[in-house]
């Protein structure tokens, strides 16, 4: 897994106390403040990711033009929402980045996510999910590994993968991941030949 840079961990570690400075509703509303503007590429030449879970639909884009769109994508069994839990079997929203491949995996090819967040896990604080100790330790182990713990109450292990060992028709017709973006063999391998480490994946 590639680490982050000492850079970027410093800017994800400077702006997380910032936001506690936010009024209550700011803070509630955080992942959502990200979502209204994360649709906008960072420029032109950018490659980035769409997930869309009210169309069931994958789109990558290049700037603001569309190259590739799957659909029907799957979601997890209990659909997608802001703040996810270990087990719920819910797809988070939010604004990513892909942060692995793993070209061995049961469901075909799996591309990680770093989920997560910054931005979850200082919602996970103020909702009382994270302790403050909690909330100390992640960016301990963010800082220490370069990639988010993935053992927390919030769960982890999210990322676009094929249907593998699964059944196609199920993936045809259901949301039926754990948590993950799940897409048929043909469109991960496709989508692997145009994404890599860092591309931006947006989950709305």
């Amino acid at each position: 897994m590639r680490s982050v840079s000492r850079r970027r961990f410093g800017q994800l570690a400077l702006l997380a106390p910032f936001t506690l400075l936010l009024p209550r509703e700011g803070r509630a509303n955080l992942i959502e403040t990200l979502l209204a503007r994360a649709h906008l590429p960072r420029h032109a030449n950018e490659v980035w990711v769409l997930v869309d879970d009210r169309e069931a639909a994958l789109s990558l884009y290049r700037g603001e033009r569309l190259l590739e769109r799957f659909a029907p994508i799957s979601l997890g069994r209990s659909g997608a929402s802001i703040m996810r839990t270990q087990g719920d079997n819910t797809t988070p929203k939010g604004e990513f980045r892909v942060n692995r491949f793993n070209w061995e995996s049961d469901w075909h090819i799996f591309i990680g996510l770093d989920y997560p967040t910054p931005s979850h896990a200082r919602m996970a604080l103020e909702s009382g999910l994270y302790t403050e100790q909690d909330y100390a330790d992640y960016f301990a182990y963010y800082r220490r590994h370069g990639y988010p713990p993935q053992r927390t109450v919030l769960g982890g292990f999210i990322g676009i993968h094929g249907v593998g060992r699964g059944d196609p028709e199920i993936h045809a017709s259901y949301h039926w991941t754990q948590g993950c973006v799940a897409v048929t063999d043909e469109q991960i391998e496709r989508l692997s030949e145009l994404i890599d480490i860092g591309t931006r994946v947006v989950i709305r």
